[in-house]
């Protein structure tokens, strides 16, 4: 019986050695495979220019001249352009012609070409988000993504007139190319308290008479006379000129 026992512990005990190692077979295997699955995830790449697996979408690789708009945004000898003006001619003889003026979006420069009808312009490779204002540091503007908490330092002359109606926490768009912060947009109307303007004369409710009223920002802008410090006012940011009185 003793015999019998041990055999019969021992057969279990082969088993369970034999078990293990079938297992352990099995997850290398799958270790390896998914190594491999990894590996090759991580080289498959969407191609460019074509929507990702996770639904994020790459820009067109190029634009026709049928694309070609005033506000179009193209990348010329690997530079960032903007279309500020397009013009079509279509001369009495031969192709249509496109003839266009384009701004650097990092130097400023312009830039006039002539395009014939069925030429291309390669896309820019520029993102588009939104940002969040933080604090000036030095003469720069600091500025946080709130989805992804980046910080991005935008220049002076990149900020242009937007220090005029920035406020802390304010949601700005900014434009990079190749993370670099190119275009900064303050939102469209902006609300700023007057701190500093003369009073205007007793029971002047003209919109006529006007005079200049510094507001939280630091910047000037002609309001009507009738505005008082402490008001609280809005200011078109597309042209920087006031639009009305929010508040008394």
């Amino acid at each position: 019986m003793s015999r019998r026992r041990s055999s019969s512990a021992e057969e279990r005990i082969a088993r369970r050695i034999a078990a293990c190692q079938v297992t352990d077979s099995v997850g290398e295997a799958a270790r390896t495979s998914g190594r491999s699955v990894a590996r090759i995830s991580a080289k498959a790449k969407p191609p460019p220019h074509l929507p990702s697996a996770d639904g994020v979408k790459f820009p067109v690789a190029s634009y026709n001249t049928s694309d070609f708009k005033k506000g179009l945004k193209v990348q010329i000898d690997g530079e960032p352009y903007v279309m500020v003006e397009m013009n079509f001619v279509k001369p009495g003889k031969g192709n249509a012609l496109y003839k266009c003026r384009m701004r650097n979006l990092v130097r400023g420069t312009i830039l006039d070409r002539t395009y014939k009808g069925g030429d291309a312009l390669e896309s820019a490779d520029v993102e588009q988000t939104d940002v969040q204002y933080l604090y000036r540091q030095g003469e720069d503007y600091v500025f946080m993504d709130s989805q992804t908490f980046e910080q991005y330092e935008v220049k002076s002359e990149v900020a242009g007139d937007a220090w005029k109606f920035l406020k802390d926490g304010m949601t700005c768009s900014v434009t990079l190319f190749n993370g670099m912060p190119i275009i900064l947009e303050p939102p469209t109307h902006v609300e700023l308290e007057v701190i500093d303007t003369q009073p205007g004369a007793k029971g002047d409710t003209a919109t006529n008479v006007t005079k200049a009223a510094k507001v939280e920002t630091g910047a000037e802008f002609t309001v009507p006379g009738f505005i008082k410090n402490g008001n609280v006012i809005k200011i078109d940011t597309r042209i920087g000129e006031y639009v009305e009185r929010v508040s008394n």
